[in-house]
């Protein structure tokens, strides 16, 4: 007696070979899109320049007119470390050196400056397309590509 197949991935009668994402939208139309979207947002990444102004003395924030500085920083930092290693419950050296971190996080994120590097019209038209357009292909081909039935 034939058992019967019960797996999704071997088509039968009960079960056809499905597509991207178990839909029968399209193998093709996935990877080609897969292959234009990674193609893309590859270039459009390595066209980015980051540059960061982040430095010893560089003011981070402004309260009230007083600058405080990357230096200013720190000395929280240093205080709440040597309350951990003093006693590791404390709770003060914990709040110093988080707050002091996030601080700092926060101050270097603020100073990071994303560009587009020089390209013509055409580069960046064609790393668009392949971009966008790749993300529209993956996407279509997750869709069913059957016709929705009619209702009566």
């Amino acid at each position: 007696m034939v058992e019967e197949n019960d797996s999704p991935f071997m088509p039968d009668a009960k079960n056809p070979l499905r597509g991207a994402g178990g839909t029968s939208g399209g193998i093709g139309m996935f990877l080609l899109g897969s292959v234009m979207m990674i193609g893309g947002f590859y270039l459009l990444l390595n066209a980015i320049v980051v540059n960061s102004r982040f430095g010893a003395g560089m003011r981070l924030y402004s309260v009230g007119g007083f600058g405080i500085t990357t230096g200013m920083v720190l000395i929280p930092l240093i205080f709440g470390i040597v309350f951990i290693f003093y006693d590791s419950s404390s709770v003060i050296g914990w709040l110093l050196a988080i707050g002091s971190l996030v601080a700092l996080v926060f101050g270097v994120l603020s100073t990071v400056n994303f560009s587009l590097r020089t390209m013509s019209a055409f580069d960046l038209i064609v790393i668009l397309v392949l971009g966008f357009g790749g993300l529209g292909l993956f996407m279509r081909s997750l869709k069913s590509a059957e016709p929705p039935a009619l209702k009566p």
